[in-house]
Formats: structure tokens, C-alpha cells, sequence
């Protein structure tokens, strides 16, 4: 025979079960609330203020002219801000080709910068710029030149070309430029006249010099000993050497007539 069970006997198990989940309510409620007291106290301290901002990765301009481009200042709020507008923002600079942001700790931002590489050196009225590959010419003089020069580039366009043209070149081409001169048209066909480093000369069309040059160490392997001159690349590839250009040097002999006593 089942027992049956007073009403008068569940009364305090209801009751517990009551207190219970009325405790565990009442317990998330007061942890909510510290959260949002926590939160509230930080958001006045300095502790959710920026205190530092750093930058790695700057060579051609100074750290300020990062941390300008991103808008941030010490002071502003470490979460007022995230971290792919700073990005964004930085990469927009001619002279970076990447950046990345990321909050440091709870007070400090650190920015990294990937610069375009420099190729050589824009010639100007007063002095040199360097030139990188995307074609922009940092607008700070330079005081040693240690690259090759490049000569009459004003148009931005054509430096784009020319930096497109001597990312195709094979380093061993490329580390033998000691000059591109602009001589005839802004276009991407212009004639371009180069001086090499072991003394020959070249002229080719800009949109066709990656390609042209690629053949120009099997073409001064052809040459004998100590013979120099000039590769016209303009259209096929020919080779006319100093000599018959300009015809030998004429060696000076002093008149000892002449000669003082």
C-alpha cells in the first residue's frame, strides 16, 4: 500500500527549493552588477586610457608621421578605436605597402610598418630623392647617394612604369644600373639612356627594358676583353663599340720644344 504524503510534509522542501533559486538569482544579479560597477570605474581611470604608442618597423619618415596617419593620441580611449581603421588608415600612406595595429596590454597601441623597398635615386634641381618600387619619391633630400640615379622622372606615371620595368630584372642586371636617363617623352614608351657599372652604354624604350636587358649578360659575354660601348635595344639589339663611335683615343704628345728651361 503506497504511503501517502502529507501536504504539511512538502511544505519545507518547496520552501528550500525557493530559497535557492531565489539565492542564485539574486547572486548573477550582484555579479551583473559588479561587472557594470568594474567596467564603470575603469572607463574613469587611466587605465582604459592610451599611454603609449609605438611604432616599429619606420626608416624613410619619423615615427610622428605614423602615429599622425592613424589619429590616435595619448589619452583617447583604448576602446574608442579598432584596430583595422588603424590599418586601413596607415596603409594609406604613398610609402606603405602593409601595416598592422594591435592594442598592447590595456594601455598601449603598437603599430607595424612594411615600407616599399627603395630601387635608386630620383635626381632633382636640389639634390636626390629616394625612389621606391611602387614609384613614389620620398620627399626628404639625401645626403649619400649608394644606388643607381634616375634622371629627368618628374612624371609619376612614368616612374610607375620605370619601378614595374626594374622589378622584372633579374638582381644580376639589376645591381649593375649606375644611371637611367629620360631622354625623349613622358609615355610609357619613352627612350631611356643607360650607363652601366662595368662602362657600356644602353638605349632602349622604357616599356620593353625588363625584357631587352635580360639579355644583356649573354650579350657582354660576346664581347672581347676590355672592348666597351653602346647596346641599342630601341628595336632589335645591336652593338657599336667607343671606338667606332667616337674613334680611338688620340694619345698627346709633348713638343719638348715647348718646354720651358
Amino acid at each position: 500500500m503506497e504511503k501517502v504524503i502529507d501536504i504539511e510534509e512538502r511544505i519545507p522542501t518547496l520552501r528550500e527549493r525557493r530559497r535557492k533559486r531565489t539565492n542564485r538569482k539574486f547572486l548573477a544579479l550582484l555579479f551583473i552588477f559588479l561587472i557594470i560597477l568594474a567596467v564603470l570605474i575603469y572607463s574613469q581611470t587611466n587605465y582604459s586610457k592610451i599611454q603609449s604608442i609605438t611604432v616599429d618597423g619606420e626608416n624613410l619618415y619619423a615615427e610622428a608621421e605614423y602615429v599622425k596617419a592613424s589619429q590616435l593620441a595619448i589619452g583617447d580611449s583604448m576602446w574608442s578605436f579598432n584596430t583595422e581603421e588603424i590599418e586601413e588608415a596607415v596603409t594609406k600612406l604613398d610609402w606603405v605597402q602593409e601595416a598592422s595595429a594591435d592594442k598592447n596590454w590595456l594601455t598601449g597601441v603598437e603599430i607595424t610598418v612594411d615600407e616599399y623597398p627603395a630601387i635608386g635615386y630620383l635626381e632633382k634641381e636640389t639634390g636626390y630623392q629616394k625612389l621606391l618600387s611602387n614609384g613614389y619619391a620620398v620627399e626628404l633630400p639625401v645626403d649619400k647617394v649608394d644606388g643607381p640615379v634616375f634622371t629627368n622622372f618628374e612624371n609619376p606615371e612614368t616612374r610607375g612604369e620605370l619601378s614595374a620595368q626594374l622589378e622584372q630584372l633579374d638582381p644580376e642586371v639589376s645591381n649593375m644600373l649606375s644611371q637611367l636617363i629620360l631622354t625623349e617623352g613622358e609615355t610609357a614608351s619613352a627612350n631611356v639612356t643607360l650607363y652601366m657599372t662595368d662602362g657600356n652604354e644602353i638605349r632602349a624604350k622604357l616599356n620593353t627594358l625588363a625584357e631587352k636587358l635580360d639579355y644583356y649578360p649573354s650579350l657582354i659575354a660576346q664581347l672581347e676583353d676590355g672592348q666597351k660601348g653602346v647596346f641599342d635595344m630601341e628595336v632589335g639589339i645591336t652593338f657599336r663599340s667607343f671606338d667606332d663611335l667616337y674613334g680611338p683615343p688620340k694619345e698627346v704628345v709633348e713638343d719638348e720644344e715647348t718646354e720651358q728651361p
